[in-house]
């Protein structure tokens, strides 16, 4: 029997058939109801709409490749293009076409029977699978979406591109359109269309949404229960990433950052101290504020400014029992395993003064605490006193570049050391700070990157009428940085290993 005559004789016209004999795959329910839906809308010409959220890591890839290689193989009946679009060519269009490519090679249905053409088109008989980024600077008009349009991670494709460039390519055919993906906020492609086929499931009741969470998974599948449930033990169950990739909740796009359960979270017992314990091991967190010309008791030059804030922190290696949240979003007691945890100890501020004047003084407390680490914000206005800090303190200096991206780090990994129960303010807590937080405001990008601008905004005043600022918590978000270090309960706590950035 030859390859040709194999696609006739053993004609596996049913999808569970055919992942099963000729892709040798077998799908899960959750995915093969997907294939199935969507497969009869293809093969019927029925035109419809279907939006698929699947958490990270649970088969969502799969079943997409399942499914072209099912339209690509009895496509020969109707001929057309399969339009695959994804948030961007690098990386992501370029794996999508080697996931395809090594499935083509490897169903013994289409081995040495597709072509590749443009470096972009995979062809199988008279159909085709043509693959676009969906980037806003991408130029993708003129195909057509004759058997289907599937966007890829539709969360991260802004609805104006989609409207504008790739919605056109089903026109003409009326093909079915599917979006995969995990919830994000709530003004994605993907939310939108979700609403949308919701609306159209309810009026005709033919299912058009697929949608599953960490919890229905891991019901099937014990290792990636213990997978997820690792993650919300290290990140927290109301981290964004969490709620978002793996139990596909939405998060706010714009909101307050510090709602009144996280707030609760950081506060501790303990009381504030002028002075460090003995064996304890301790970190300085410095934001830079400006300076002012001005002679002592003198007004202001701009009372407007923020203070150069220095935070001092206790790092517990042993863990222990703190509060932190479980699977279920329920405050509990638990052992953290994740790394340290912190208990700010003391503050100290400096409104205007000179830098040099700052300087000597945090090299006298430096002599009082014996810090293992000083980390400090050296953008900007913070260059002159991280540079007198680092020639003071030769080896103990860590300075941070506030970019885009590095704040964004920050503001994940800062909320993630919340949510696992591993901060703990001194009691009462500082007003000052609980006034910056109730006011810190935050804002998700559109994009795959997911950045995060937050900070309390420019000009904000409170009920007083006073301007309210964000030093103080920028100085405690500084810990983020602290805990990108291997940090080693076995050693003594003078010995730190060097910094040793993490992935999120």
């Amino acid at each position: 029997m030859n390859k040709r005559n194999y696609v006739i004789d053993q004609n596996f016209q049913e999808p569970g058939l055919f992942t099963s004999f000729a892709l040798g795959v077998r799908l899960r329910r959750y995915q093969w109801e997907v294939m199935e839906a969507v497969s009869h809308s293809v093969r019927n010409r029925l035109g419809r709409t279907f939006v698929v959220i699947f958490p990270r890591q649970s088969g969502k890839n799969e079943t997409q490749l399942c499914l072209y290689m099912y339209l690509l193989t009895f496509g020969k009946n109707q001929g057309g293009d399969i339009i695959h679009v994804e948030p961007t060519y690098k990386p992501q269009t370029e794996l999508a076409m080697l996931r395809l490519e090594t499935k083509l090679e490897q169903c013994p249905l289409t081995m040495n029977r597709w072509d590749k053409l443009f470096g972009h088109i995979y062809t199988v008989n008279q159909a085709r699978v043509v693959h676009f980024s969906g980037e806003p600077g991408a130029n993708v008009v003129g195909a057509t979406a004759g058997l289907l349009l599937s966007v890829n991670e539709a969360q991260d494709i802004l609805p104006d591109k989609y409207d504008r460039d790739f919605n056109p390519m089903a026109a003409s055919s009326n093909a079915t359109r599917v979006f995969w993906g995990t919830r994000w906020t709530s003004d994605t492609l993907l939310e939108r269309e979700y609403r949308a086929a919701l609306t159209a499931q309810e009026e005709d009741g033919v299912r058009r949404v697929f949608f599953v969470t960490a919890e229905q998974v891991g019901a099937t599948l014990e290792p990636y229960r213990l997978f997820v449930e690792a993650e919300v033990r290290r990140m927290g169950r109301q981290h964004p990433l969490v709620r978002s990739q793996y139990f596909c909740e939405t998060v706010e796009a714009a909101a307050g950052m510090f709602p009144p359960a996280r707030v609760m979270l950081m506060r501790g017992a303990h009381p504030a101290r002028t002075a460090p314990e003995p064996g304890k091991t301790y970190v300085f967190c410095i934001d830079v504020g400006g300076q002012d010309e001005r002679s002592s008791g003198a007004a202001l030059d701009n009372p407007a400014r923020d203070s150069t804030v220095l935070t001092i922190v206790q790092v517990d290696l042993d863990g222990g029992d703190v509060a932190g949240r479980d699977v279920a979003g329920k405050d509990v007691a638990c052992n953290v395993s994740t790394g340290p945890t912190y208990r700010t100890v003391h503050r100290r501020a400096w409104l205007g003064e000179k830098h040099t004047t700052v300087f000597a003084q945090i090299r006298a407390l430096h002599e009082l605490w014996r810090p293992q680490q000083v980390v400090i914000d050296a953008t900007g206005v913070g260059e002159g006193l991280w540079s007198l800090l680092d020639a003071g303190l030769p080896g103990k200096v860590l300075p941070v570049k506030f970019s885009e991206t590095e704040k964004s780090d920050i503001g994940y990994r800062f909320i993630q050391i919340i949510e696992t129960g591993r901060l703990r303010e001194y009691a009462p807590l500082d007003e000052g700070l609980l006034e910056q937080l109730e006011h810190c405001a935050v804002q998700v990008r559109p994009s795959a990157a997911r950045l995060l601008r937050w900070g309390v905004p420019e000009g904000k005043r409170n009920t007083a009428g006073q301007f309210v600022h964000d030093d103080l918590l920028l100085s405690l978000a500084l810990l983020a940085v602290i805990d990108r270090q291997a940090w080693h309960t076995s050693t003594p706590p003078a010995s730190v290993e060097g910094f040793d950035p993490l992935e999120m």
